[in-house]
């Protein structure tokens, strides 16, 4: 509802994923009432979600978001290109049973850290860091103060 994305949001997908497509409603801010807001790219571990934030930021690009967000609560890090586009780099993403159902809204788990994202993962997302040493940082400035 616009109440959660102003001009509204429905999802679509072509198989299993929660989505592969997601409309945004217009909110009168684009000149012709069409745009694109983001491309996403699948990873294929959480460990590399956290090390594409880590060269992002040590490449000074902007990001834009990193965690969870609500439906299909994949793990992602969202950021500009040089030329402003937004793209979102994501591990995660629900999986739609043959019962055609999703996740429900009480499960979601919105995080505005990947770090809070590992932390607090939605019933049946295992969220363990393979890399040992990645782990150990991570654990390391989640203990701090």
């Amino acid at each position: 509802p616009g109440s959660m994305m102003p001009g509204g949001m429905v999802f679509l997908r072509c198989n299993g994923d929660h989505h592969c497509l997601a409309l945004v409603g217009d909110k009168g801010d684009s000149p012709n009432g069409k745009s694109l807001h983001h491309i996403a790219f699948e990873l294929a571990t959480i460990d590399e979600v956290f090390r594409a934030r880590d060269h992002l930021k040590a490449h000074g690009a902007k990001i834009t978001f990193e965690g969870r967000r609500r439906a299909g609560c994949q793990v992602a890090v969202e950021f500009l290109d040089p030329d402003g586009h937004h793209l979102e780099l994501y591990w995660g993403l629900d999986q739609i049973g043959s019962d055609g159902r999703a996740r429900p809204a009480e499960e979601w788990r919105q995080k505005t850290s990947l770090e809070e994202a590992v932390r607090v993962a939605p019933t049946g997302q295992d969220t363990t860091i393979h890399d040992a040493a990645l782990r150990a940082r991570i654990e390391a400035a989640t203990d701090r103060p």
